[in-house]
Parts: C-alpha cells; structure tokens; sequence
C-alpha cells in the first residue's frame, strides 16, 4: 500500500507516493536518484546511510520514509554550494580522507552534524562524535585529520 508523502531534500520539495515500508535511504537513492547516500550494514551501526533530517543526525537505513514525511533532509550531494564543495568534502579530498569511499557522505554528514553544534571541537570530542561511523579502509587517522582540517585557522586557534 503507498503513501503520499512530502520531502524537502537539499532544499528541492518533493511530493511522492511510496510503499508504507520503504526506507529512507531507499526513497533517496531510487525515487529521487540521490544515490551519494550509501547503505551499509542495514541495521544503523555503521554510519554509512547518514543523513541530516531537520538537522539532526540520523541513519536512513533505519528511518520509513513515511515517517519522514513534512521533513527537511539534507544528503551529501546537499552540501555543495553554488558549485563549491562544502569545506568538509573539500578537506576529505585535500587530506586523503577516504579510500572505497563507501563510509564517506556518511563521515562527512556526522561530521557536518558535529561541526553544527559545536564549531570548534577538540580532536577527543571528534572522536567521541565519530564512534558511529566506521570504517574499513582508512584506520580513521585521515578521517580525522580531514575533520580537524575543514575546521580551519580561527576555530583550531581557539581550541
């Protein structure tokens, strides 16, 4: 059985019909074709599949759709800007932050949630933040150096 549901993803509204038990990455990635959101382990432990929904971090691999309805979603392909990379995207590509790549929008969505509600966090408190996503490829230490990097002078002066 569908469902009418309203999404504003990246700041486009959308107005889609969808079964009662589609999942949130799966709406982003087939009904709208915004497939740099990727899904991973499927049960919300990896990190992969996050997404910012009303600001807030979440797991869309374990979000309905429905259940987003009325919602404002941004996915990494959201954090481009008048055809610049977002600060964070532009670090994990300057410091080698990534290698499959699988994990990344998930890292740099968790760590666009971080830097939103705290500019300047210290390397711990990036790392208590990230435990959510993993990583298979990395070791983590260029993931974190891209964080710390995106932050930039004026922030990292203060910390």
């Amino acid at each position: 059985m569908n469902q009418s549901i309203t999404l504003t993803v990246n700041g486009t509204e959308h107005r889609l019909e969808v079964p009662a038990r589609r999942l949130l990455v799966d709406c982003l990635r087939y009904d709208l074709g915004l497939t740099g959101t990727k899904e991973g382990c499927s049960v919300g432990v990896c990190g992969a599949c996050t997404v910012l929904i009303n600001g807030e971090m979440s797991a869309s691999c374990l979000k309905l759709a429905v259940a987003a309805d009325g919602a404002e979603i941004t996915t990494i392909e959201g954090l481009a800007q008048d055809g610049r990379l977002h600060p964070l995207q532009q670090s994990f590509i300057d410091h080698g932050g990534f290698q499959c790549g699988i994990c990344t929008p998930g890292q740099i969505m968790a760590a666009k949630a971080l830097l939103d509600v705290n500019p300047a966090p210290t390397e711990e408190e990036i790392k208590a933040w990230m435990m959510g996503n993993l990583c298979r490829c990395t070791g983590y230490y260029k993931i974190l150096e891209s964080i710390v990097n995106a932050i930039g002078p004026t922030q990292e002066a203060n910390r």
